[in-house]
C-alpha cells in the first residue's frame, strides 16, 4: 500500500470535481479524502496499491466533463490516510 498527496490546479471547483474524483477513488479501491482549498485548487490524500494510485493520478489529470485541470502535483506520504473510505470535505 502506497500514501500520495495530490494538489490538482486549472478550473477544478465548480465543477463536481471532488464527487466525480470520491467516485472515481472508490471504484479504484483507494481510502483518503479530497477537498476544495482557498486558493482554487483540489487536494487529495489518497491510500491503495500503486497501481490503483497511478489511475486515479491519470484521472486527475483528466478530471470530469466540464473540469480543466492544468497540473497535478503529486507528493509521496508515509503511513495511511485515516479514512477507511473515501471522503469529501
Amino acid at each position: 500500500m502506497s500514501r500520495a498527496r495530490f494538489v490538482v490546479r486549472g478550473l477544478v471547483q465548480g465543477v463536481n470535481f471532488r464527487a466525480a474524483a470520491a467516485h472515481e477513488a472508490r471504484r479504484l479501491g483507494i481510502s483518503g479524502r479530497i477537498w476544495n482549498r482557498d486558493d482554487g485548487t483540489v487536494e487529495a490524500d489518497a491510500g491503495g496499491d500503486d497501481a490503483a494510485l497511478a489511475a486515479f493520478e491519470a484521472w486527475l489529470r483528466r478530471g470530469p466533463r466540464y473540469a480543466r485541470v492544468t497540473s497535478v502535483e503529486r507528493e509521496a506520504l508515509v503511513g495511511q490516510p485515516g479514512e477507511r473510505d473515501f471522503s469529501i470535505g
